[in-house]
């Protein structure tokens, strides 16, 4: 009873009136490292699309959708993903003097964490709407995949 209205004080004049302008502030390179998974997944899948067009192979379509599927663990390949966030190293820097917020790494690492998951889910998702299609018809195997990619990214 007698720390909570110092601390509810304190918290109303010191860091309450920052909240909304710190989370902006952190949000650019968190939304930066989601739109970079956002357009390696789209870029990736319409690498596939283009294979496939060119080649007719079935079998080929069927190794591409296996080698989309590892894609979040490609380490390479989700590095500029990884990068957007390590914005947050500088940005943070001055929150860590202001409001003494210690273990930077860990919310970067936890945010490319999530980014990673993101992109875990969204190449499951890829696989499980497309399974069903790779017997259809090689005509529209194409199309199905960028209808296929449309509603993941949706």
């Amino acid at each position: 009873a007698s720390v909570s209205e110092p601390a509810q004080k304190c918290c109303t004049e010191n860091i309450q009136p920052f909240l909304t302008s710190i989370l902006e502030e952190l949000m650019g390179p968190v939304s930066s490292g989601f739109m970079e998974v956002r357009s390696l997944f789209d870029k990736e899948v319409n690498d596939i699309i283009q294979d496939f067009q060119k080649t007719n192979d079935m079998t080929r379509l069927k190794e591409n959708v296996d080698q989309l599927m590892t894609l979040p663990f490609n380490s390479v390949k989700m590095e500029p993903c990884y990068l957007k966030v390590n914005l947050l190293q500088e940005l943070l820097q001055d929150l860590k003097s202001r409001f003494k917020v210690y273990h930077i790494d860990f919310v970067i690492q936890r945010t490319q964490n999530f980014m990673q998951e993101l992109m875990e889910n969204a190449v499951y998702t890829f696989e499980q709407l497309f399974s069903p299609s790779r017997q259809a018809d090689s005509a529209k195997v194409a199309t199905t995949i960028e209808k296929v990619k449309l509603r993941v990214l949706k």
